[in-house]
């Protein structure tokens, strides 16, 4: 009897943080049309001949801030990870970690799967949006294409399961709520006009997502953000004025706001001192994480006249995360490819 395949997907990261391997990054991740939707050939100008000439130099320099001893975080809390799992599954389950862009690839992972095995490919995106994904989802039916299985079961989002709720709860409480005036939820911001891509008929500014979950909101990535941070407000038993729904890593201003280094900055100018941030976009601490939260955005807050900002861990390879993915791969919530 064969075992299952669970391929774990997180979004990449380059080789090494030196120009050649970064640019390389940056070339296969923003020339995915999931990631940047416009037009082939205004892509490609955009991309190469724009983005990438003038961004690699600072991306250098912001992952050899980020580059430890073992290399990039993302790929070491992934492997950690499956590590983890393999052991626990081993009975069940062949464990394999992947990557959207960069090493190792879906590509590479699916050659080596058995033939034969019901495979489970479980994108760690909490939220569901088209750029993270949807844009696994493209890359694993294309390899499917030429390999023939058949049996692919696909996990497209976990945001509101109990067991990730309950995982991320325990993390925050972790950093002691009651010596922080205010609690940021920051998730990775997207541009507007994917969110407008999945109710064309509302658009995002229209839509009353902030309060509850709308009709319209399924695989609505902003729409599912502002749920998760309800579902561990209520988890947590926060106050409404106590806390907020910000995104971060903002290209331009017609991404979704409120933006996380504005929000640091109004609440010190109230005089809010003691700020504690969580990333419930994130489940392995990555660039986002480590460099624009911990270290920029304290800058901010300090310079704004704030004097405390923390982050919360991400779930990486902790002991609750791995019982967490066990019941979310229990879950009936699953779509076959």
């Amino acid at each position: 009897m064969h075992r299952k395949t669970l391929i774990l997907v997180n979004t990449g990261t380059p080789e090494e943080p030196e120009k050649k391997a970064v640019r390389k990054y940056l070339s296969e991740f923003l020339n995915d049309p999931f990631v940047i939707d416009i037009p082939w050939i205004f892509r490609k100008i955009l991309v190469n001949l724009i983005i990438i000439p003038f961004r690699t130099a600072k991306s250098v320099g912001l992952y050899k801030r980020l580059w430890t001893e073992n290399g990039s975080p993302l790929r070491t809390n992934l492997e950690r990870l499956v590590s983890k799992l393999n052991e626990r599954l081993k009975d069940e389950y062949i464990v394999a970690g992947a990557m959207r862009y960069g090493k190792p690839s879906i590509r590479s992972v699916l050659q080596r799967t058995e033939k034969g095995s019901e495979i489970i490919i479980f994108p760690l995106f909490p939220q569901y949006a088209a750029a993270t994904t949807g844009s696994v989802k493209r890359a694993v039916l294309n390899e499917l294409v030429n390999s023939g299985a058949s049996d692919v079961r696909f996990i497209d989002q976990f945001y509101s399961q109990s067991s990730f709720i309950d995982a991320l709860s325990k993390k925050i409480k972790q950093c002691q709520l009651q010596n922080f005036d205010h609690i940021i939820f920051s998730y990775h911001s997207l541009p507007v006009r994917q969110v407008n891509k999945i109710h064309p008929a509302i658009q995002e500014e229209k839509c009353n997502c902030i309060d509850s979950f709308p009709s319209h909101g399924k695989q609505c990535y902003k729409a599912e953000c502002y749920m998760t941070t309800r579902l561990l407000a209520d988890k947590l038993g926060l106050e409404k004025d106590s806390f907020s729904t910000t995104f971060q890593s903002r290209m331009s201003k017609n991404w979704i706001s409120p933006f996380t280094d504005k929000a640091i900055r109004d609440l010190a100018a109230m005089g809010k001192k003691h700020l504690l941030i969580a990333s419930p976009s994130f489940v392995a601490d990555c660039l986002e994480t480590l460099i624009e939260i911990r270290e920029d955005y304290k800058d901010i807050f300090f310079a704004a006249g704030g004097e405390k900002l923390e982050f919360v861990d991400s779930l990486n390879y902790d002991d609750i995360w791995v019982e967490a993915i066990i019941r979310i791969l229990a879950s009936p919530e699953q779509s076959r490819i």
